[in-house]
Parts: C-alpha cells; structure tokens; sequence
C-alpha cells in the first residue's frame, strides 16, 4: 500500500511536472511571438521612414531641375526674342536724296 500511495504520488508530480513545462513552453512561445510582432512592427516603420526620406529626397531634386529648367528656357526664350529679328532678319536700306528709310522684316 505505501508502494502503491507512493507510486501515485510520482505520477502525479510527474503529470504536475509534464504540465509546467508545456506551461512554459506555451509561455516562451508566446513571449517569442510578441517579441517578434514588435520587431516586425520596428523594422516596417524603418522602412516607411526611409521610403518616406527617400521620396522627400527624390523630390526635392526633381523640383530643382525643374526650377533650373525654367530658368534655362526662360533666358532662352529672352535671348530667342532679342535676337530673332537681328538673325533671322532681312535689312533692307533704301537711301534717296536727304531720306535714309531703315526697314527691318522679320521673318
């Protein structure tokens, strides 16, 4: 009878036993888990951060090449407008007695 009370005893340490460590197994895996839900969730703003510098970046050197553009075309277009009668021009001087006629035609 003692064997027997101390039989029962061990297995029901070892069933205690049995469910502590699946205790802790299920808690190490859910401390695994949230772990990396957290990294997960780290290292998605990381990425949001960098594309959102990377776009800002992308941006700005894409407004100053336009700016630059305008401006290269802007003084384009003044010396274009400056110069299109002196280049592209006929002259035609008709002198008669004391008159001097200067007519320029622009083409």
């Amino acid at each position: 009878m003692v064997r027997r009370t101390l039989l029962h005893a061990a297995l029901r340490a070892w069933v205690i036993q049995c469910w502590w460590r699946s205790m802790q197994a299920k808690m190490l895996e859910q401390r695994r888990r949230l772990a990396l839900r957290l990294y997960t969730c780290q290292e998605w703003a990381v990425v949001k951060v960098q594309a959102q510098v990377r776009m800002w970046q992308a941006r700005r050197r894409f407004l100053q090449a336009r700016q630059a553009a305008c401006v290269i075309q802007s003084h384009w277009r003044w010396h274009a407008s400056q110069t299109r009668g002196l280049i592209r021009g006929r002259y035609e001087v008709r002198a008669s007695r004391l008159e001097l006629d200067i007519e320029i035609l622009m083409a």
